[in-house]
C-alpha cells in the first residue's frame, strides 16, 4: 500500500474511532488529550524542516534557473513565461477561492470540527510603504527563527543571484553544499512522513471524537475549493492559447486530450510525457528543437496548478481560522507560493504538499497544524493538480514555438 493510501486509511480510521469515543464519555476524555499530543509532536517535526529546506531549495532552484536562462533564447524566453503562468495561476486561484467562499463560506465553527481551537486574526495588513520595507531582510536569522517567509524568501532570493555571479568554481561549490543540505533535510523529512499514518490518525481522532460527521462535511468543501481553483485555472490555458499561438480552442483541445486522459488516470506528469511529445510532434505541429527543449522542461519545473492550488489550501485554511485577508497578505501569500512551488520541483508529493504550502501559511500569518489531515485528502485535487499541469505544459511548449517564429 502506498503511503497516500496508508495516509488516507489512517484518516478514515481515525475519524472512525473519535466518532465512536462521543458515545464513551470517560473514554474520550482520557484519550483525547493523549491523541491531540502525538499529533501536535508529529506535526513540530515537520515544522523543524521548512524553513532550512525552503531556504536551501530556493537557492539551488536560482542557480539552475540561471543555467536555463544561459543555454539559450529559447529556454529564456520558456523560463520567463513559466514564471508569468505561476504568478498568474496564483492570482487566479486567489481570486476565485475567495469568490467562491463569498458564496458558500465557511460554517461557524468548522475550525472546531477538525479539533482545533480557533485563532486570533492578525492585524490586517495594508500595502504602504512600510509594509514593502518589511520585504527587505535586515536580520535573516531573526525572520527563520520567528518563521517570517517573505523576508526569508527575499534574501533566499537574493543570495542565490549572487551566487551565479561569483567564481564559477566556488558557486559550484557553494550551490553542491546546498543541494547537500537539501537532500540531508529531505532524509529528515521521509523520517517523519513514515510515520504519517500514525500522527494523522490522531489527529483524525481528536476531530472525530470533538465534532464527529461534521469534520467530514469540512474535508468535502476543502477538496471542492481546491479542486475549483485548479480547473478554473486550467481553462484559462486554453484563451491563452488561442491568444498567443492563434491556434483555435477546439483544435488544442483535441490535440491534448490523450495525454490529458493519461494524466487523469495516473496522477503523473512523467507517464503523460510520452503522449505529450506525440501531441507536439503530431497535432499540434511543434519544430523538433523546440519541442526537445521546451516540453522537458516544461514537465519538470512549470507546474502551473502548484501555486494555484497551494494558494487555494492557505486561503482556505485561512477561512478556517477566520483571519480576514488583507491586500497585503493576498500579495504576500501569492508571491511566497509562485517562487516556492518554482523552487521545490521533483519533490515527492507528500513532501512537496508541506514544503510548498507551509511557507505560504505562514507568510500570511495562518496556522498549519491542520495540513496533515488535508494531505490525508490530497488524493482528489492532486488528479485535477496533474490534469492542469499537463495542459499548461502543452500550452507553453506552443506558445514558445509560434513565439520563435512558427509558422501558424
Amino acid at each position: 500500500m502506498s503511503l497516500t493510501h496508508r495516509i488516507l486509511a489512517a484518516l478514515i480510521a481515525g475519524l472512525v474511532v473519535g466518532l465512536a469515543l462521543t458515545q464513551f464519555d470517560a473514554a474520550r476524555a482520557m484519550l483525547t488529550p493523549a491523541a491531540e499530543l502525538i499529533g501536535k509532536a508529529w506535526v513540530g517535526g515537520l515544522r523543524i524542516t521548512i524553513v532550512p529546506l525552503v531556504f536551501a531549495l530556493i537557492v539551488t532552484g536560482v542557480a539552475s534557473a540561471a543555467d536555463t536562462a544561459r543555454a539559450g533564447g529559447v529556454a529564456g524566453r520558456a523560463l520567463l513565461f513559466i514564471a508569468i503562468g505561476l504568478t498568474a495561476s496564483a492570482l487566479v486561484s486567489g481570486l476565485v477561492v475567495q469568490g467562491l467562499l463569498s458564496i458558500w463560506p465557511v460554517p461557524a465553527g468548522a475550525i472546531g470540527s477538525l479539533g482545533l481551537a480557533q485563532t486570533l486574526p492578525p492585524q490586517a495588513t495594508a500595502i504602504t510603504g512600510d509594509w514593502l520595507l518589511s520585504f527587505i531582510p535586515t536580520n535573516p536569522v531573526k525572520s527563520a527563527a520567528e518563521g517570517e517567509m517573505v523576508p526569508l524568501v527575499a534574501f533566499a532570493l537574493l543570495f542565490g543571484f549572487a551566487a551565479t555571479r561569483i567564481d564559477r568554481n566556488r558557486c559550484a561549490g557553494l550551490i553542491g553544499w546546498f543541494q547537500s543540505v537539501t537532500d540531508t533535510l529531505m532524509v529528515i523529512v521521509h523520517w517523519v512522513l513514515w510515520l504519517a499514518p500514525v500522527g494523522v490518525f490522531a489527529l483524525a481522532t481528536v476531530a472525530g471524537a470533538r465534532a464527529g460527521l461534521a469534520a467530514a462535511g469540512t474535508l468535502v468543501q476543502y477538496i471542492v475549493v481546491v479542486v475549483s481553483a485548479c480547473i478554473a485555472v486550467t481553462l484559462l490555458v486554453y484563451p491563452v492559447v488561442r491568444i498567443t499561438s492563434r491556434l483555435g480552442i477546439a483544435p488544442f483541445a483535441r490535440a491534448i486530450a490523450p495525454a490529458q486522459v493519461i494524466a487523469f488516470s495516473t496522477q503523473s506528469s512523467i507517464a503523460s510525457l510520452p503522449a505529450m511529445i506525440e501531441a507536439a510532434r503530431g497535432p499540434l505541429g511543434i519544430r523538433e528543437p523546440v519541442r526537445n527543449m521546451v516540453l522537458p522542461m516544461a514537465v519538470s519545473i512549470f507546474r502551473i496548478t502548484s501555486a494555484a492550488a497551494n494558494f487555494a489550501v492557505a486561503l482556505y485554511v485561512a477561512a478556517l481560522h477566520g483571519i480576514a485577508i488583507s491586500p497585503g497578505l493576498f500579495a504576500a501569500g501569492m508571491l511566497v507560493a509562485t517562487i516556492v512551488s518554482l523552487a521545490a520541483v521533483g519533490l515527492p508529493s507528500q513532501v512537496s504538499f508541506f514544503t510548498t504550502i507551509g511557507p505560504v501559511c505562514l507568510a500570511m500569518g495562518v496556522p498549519i497544524e491542520l495540513l496533515p489531515l488535508l494531505l490525508a485528502v490530497e488524493t482528489v485535487p492532486d488528479i485535477f493538480r496533474t490534469l492542469g499541469n499537463v495542459t499548461a505544459d502543452l500550452g507553453l511548449t506552443l506558445i514558445v514555438d509560434r513565439q520563435n517564429g512558427a509558422p501558424d
